[in-house]
């Protein structure tokens, strides 16, 4: 199949799925009013609760649920075949993806921008609160323990890539500040940090700046610390960790919500650069032989087997089609900046869809960028992001951008996609640690010492699991929270008299698939713990990975038993009126 149909599929599941199934849901049952005030408007407290419009919100809405889920993710599945991930990614984003993102930051505009958390107390059983905040929480270190990886070790490691991410950095500092205190219109912003930021891109290619932090990194050959964590590896991921502490203690305004729209543009343009480049090329995925369908364990060339396509494929692409972090920064982040209840679509199912579009060029960099003898040798050496940064460079390639910048932009692009999401998920961590251990732990409720824990848990996972089964216990466990997010959601359409089969049938296949997916890669780390061999600081990796799976698998089955029983109490509450 030619890579023009591909994309050509992707975009008609974003015409008839955004422009027909969404916008007939927000029409008829959710029927969102412009003139009602939102949580952003009545709080409005500048920390959290902040007003923007609809276009910055988009991009930071954007940027902050698309991560390196929707580019990993597809990477490593085409190991089934291309075929099943491409109908996952379309289909799941169709029914299920926009659903949970939309009615996420639905739910928090209408219910005055209250947590999950909060709402799980009201909506399904006093205890499930705390559950839930348990859940969140040892999910969120799996997000810090996967990203972590392949940022500190992998992308910040090469020397052409951390100057351009600190400068986005800084400049969106300075946009936030331009914003927000210097009243500047949104466009000049937008064109003084953007362009400046490609600046400082470029400036990191060039071999004096690459010396320099080849040199301050221990060299070209940077000697290990323990285990196999060299100095380039340990003085990177603190740099990241670094970054995460301010992103979670700064106000929303200062730091995440203006870096995120910054790195929004930088991967937007990229996007479309890349997809332009396909467009010109438009190559067969034939000619990389890539098959539409492998095996059913996924057994590709010489890679070795993934493990069975249900259910580890759709948890393996976390977020390209349907992700539960989406749901936490909707309810918990863009439902307290929302302006207009009219936006929320435009906002959360708008954003989705474009994921689902970088989820689809991902294959393609996989399918076609890089070919399949380059394909097994990088996913054979564990750069399974290294296979979009080849790819999309290739792309680039194809309207004159130079490989030389290409590949280091492509670089930069993947980082920033994780970076900018980390920081949201140790502020969240903190904010989770402090609802959930405030009252009996008042030093908790301090937001430098829960941002501090979090982070080194965070490190502590990092330095110790292997890679593979924290990406696909940080899938299950994503997708178990998108479950959840959509039994909240079911839940609070049942309370309010409103069609909730939408939201209903789509909690169930994700509950029964992600819970699936945990217990065969439970079985299987212990089973590889059991032979023996490895060495100390990877066999506390995977019990430590063991008791976070066991954790979150029974927290999401405790919570689906109490939602039975608040099913059939809305249930009741509904026939008596009837009855009567």
């Amino acid at each position: 199949m030619n890579a023009i149909i591909v994309l050509i599929l992707s975009l008609i599941g974003v015409a008839v799925g955004y422009g027909v199934y969404a916008k007939m849901i927000d029409r008829r049952i959710i029927k969102p009013d412009p003139d009602k005030t939102t949580p952003a408007k009545m709080y409005m407290d500048g920390v959290d609760f902040t007003p923007a419009g609809r276009n910055v919100l988009f991009g930071y809405q954007f940027k902050s649920v698309a991560a390196l889920g929707p580019i990993v993710g597809p990477i490593v599945a085409v190991r089934w075949g291309w075929l099943p991930a491409l109908a996952w990614i379309i289909l799941g984003t169709f029914f299920i993806g926009w659903v949970q993102d939309y009615t996420s930051i639905v739910i928090g505009v209408r219910e005055e921008g209250q947590t999950f958390g909060a709402l799980s107390y009201r909506l399904i059983s006093h205890r499930s609160r705390n559950i839930l905040l348990i859940f969140i929480y040892a999910y969120l270190l799996l997000i810090m323990g996967a990203f972590g990886k392949i940022v500190g070790f992998d992308l910040m490691t090469n020397p052409a890539v951390p100057l351009g991410v600190l400068l986005v950095c800084g400049l969106g500092v300075l946009a936030g500040q331009m914003t927000y205190k210097w009243k500047q219109d949104i466009i000049l912003t937008t064109v003084i940090t953007v362009v400046l930021s490609f600046v400082g891109i470029w400036l990191g290619t060039l071999e004096p700046v690459k010396g320099f932090f080849t040199s301050i990194s221990g060299g070209a050959e940077p000697a290990a610390l323990f285990g196999d964590v060299t100095w380039a590896k340990f003085l990177w991921s603190l740099v990241v960790l670094a970054l995460c502490y301010l992103g979670a203690v700064l106000p929303i305004w200062r730091w995440a919500q203006p870096i995120n729209y910054v790195a929004f543009w930088i991967v937007f343009l990229g996007i479309i650069g890349g997809t332009v480049g396909l467009i010109i090329w438009h190559p067969s995925i034939t000619t990389g032989d890539f098959p539409a369908f492998t095996s059913w364990n996924g057994k590709f060339g010489e890679l070795g087997p993934v493990g069975s396509l249900w259910p580890l494929l759709f948890v393996t692409i976390a977020c390209g089609a349907i992700s539960g972090w989406h749901s936490l920064v909707s309810s918990s982040g863009t439902a307290r900046q929302l302006e207009k209840e009219t936006d929320a679509l435009y906002v959360g199912g708008g954003a989705m869809f474009l994921e689902m579009f970088v989820a689809t060029l991902a294959l393609l960099t996989a399918t076609v960028g890089v070919g399949f003898d380059k394909y097994v040798e990088l996913v054979g050496a564990g750069k399974n992001a290294g296979v979009f940064a080849v790819g999309l460079s290739t792309f680039l390639s194809k309207i004159g951008v130079p490989t030389s910048f290409g590949l280091p932009y492509a670089s930069v692009f993947l980082t920033l996609m994780a970076l900018t999401i980390m920081y949201l998920v140790v502020r969240f961590m903190r904010v989770a640690s402090a609802e959930f251990l405030g009252e009996a732990v008042p030093l908790m409720k301090n937001t430098a010492v829960g941002t501090i824990v979090a982070l080194v848990l965070s490190a502590t996972l990092i330095y110790t699991g292997f890679w593979t089964y924290i990406w696909i216990l940080f899938g299950a466990s994503n997708q178990l929270m998108a479950s959840l997010a959509l039994l909240l959601v079911s839940l609070w359409l049942m309370s309010k008299g409103k069609k909730y089969m939408w939201t209903f049938i789509p909690f169930v296949f994700m509950f029964a698939t992600t819970i699936g997916a945990l217990v065969l890669t439970v079985v299987k780390l212990i089973k590889l713990n059991l032979e023996g061999g490895l060495p100390v600081d990877k066999l506390v990796g995977n019990w430590i990975a063991v008791v976070l799976a066991v954790l979150l698998g029974g927290a999401a089955i405790v919570l689906a038993l109490d939602a039975i029983k608040a099913i059939q109490r809305y249930r009741s509450e509904a026939a008596a009126p009837a009855e009567a």
